[in-house]
């Protein structure tokens, strides 16, 4: 029950989050309804879906689980009994899978970013999404005094280094791409020496703002081997360290590595992909 509880204040935070990072907060409250009717063709609508229903269930799942709802319904072939929490549970687990391919595809369907659209993209945020979980319920085992921070600590090991080929995997891809978009095909002009000399916008502008970060190679460099570390090699060294020294506040302190790497890698994200409408914006003079 307090497993859950912990889990649906990081679900409500996640909520929070979402509806400041519209530009206007209060239109969530009067038109965020609008955006659930086009689910027939937007990732993000199944997302604004994905995401009360797994909250529901979290919910439903830690009431069963306080209220003692343990009771068998029935077992299958005489040895696996099957209570309510356990059917929660189980859907509860399959909504969170859902939820992420939701969340993944709003960027991975985006053609036009070629960094996003691929597979590795889904399969990046499955598997953060796992690796972060399974070392929160280490840590959070480990606080609580249950016996099961070897069990979640070792799952959380193996979805990071999981998580840690994938990731490499797609940032060597995205280091190789070669972009549909060029200086040619964006003005339609076919000449082979062709630079900019004014992006059209000198104090800047919403198009300067939000799709280039305007950070320095050196930045995005530090960013991502920050994040490395922090995401893949300092929790895996921390959670077997753990297991090593049956320490109770390493799983902790992975956690919290873990968890300000990922905020680095999310910007690393967003960063890596190379806006084809920045071909337009990318000097003053």
């Amino acid at each position: 029950a307090m497993g859950s509880l912990l889990a649906m204040v990081l679900l409500g935070l996640g909520l929070v989050a979402a509806v400041f990072h519209l530009g206007k907060p209060s239109y969530f409250f009067t038109r965020a309804w609008r955006g659930i009717t086009q689910w027939r063709t937007s990732w993000l609508s199944r997302e604004l879906m994905a995401l009360p229903a797994f909250m529901g269930l979290v919910f439903f799942y830690g009431v069963a689980h306080y209220a003692q709802l343990t009771q068998p319904l029935f077992v299958i072939k005489g040895q696996i009994p099957v209570d309510p929490t356990l059917l929660l549970g189980v859907v509860g687990a399959l909504m969170s899978i859902v939820l992420y391919v939701c969340t993944a595809m709003i960027y991975a369907s985006l053609r036009f970013l070629q960094e996003w659209h691929s597979p590795l993209t889904v399969t990046n945020f499955i598997l953060f999404g796992l690796a972060s979980g399974f070392t929160l319920a280490a840590a959070f085992s480990a606080w609580s005094g249950v016996r099961l921070v070897g069990f979640f600590g070792t799952w959380a090991v193996i979805f990071t280094v999981l998580a840690a080929i994938t990731r490499g995997f797609s940032m060597y891809r995205n280091g190789r791409i070669k972009h549909k978009s060029t200086l040619r095909s964006a003005i339609g002009v076919r000449h082979t020496n062709i630079r900019q000399k004014s992006m059209g916008f000198m104090g800047g502008s919403f198009n300067t703002r939000e799709f280039f970060h305007g950070a320095s190679e050196g930045t995005l460099a530090f960013v991502k081997l920050f994040f490395m570390l922090m995401v893949f090699v300092v929790p895996v060294g921390l959670l077997a360290a753990s297991n090593a020294l049956e320490s109770a506040n390493l799983p902790i302190l992975a956690f919290c590595v873990q968890y300000v790497g990922l905020m680095a890698e999310r910007w690393y994200f967003f960063a890596e992909a190379k806006h084809p409408q920045n071909l337009y914006y990318q000097s003053v003079a």
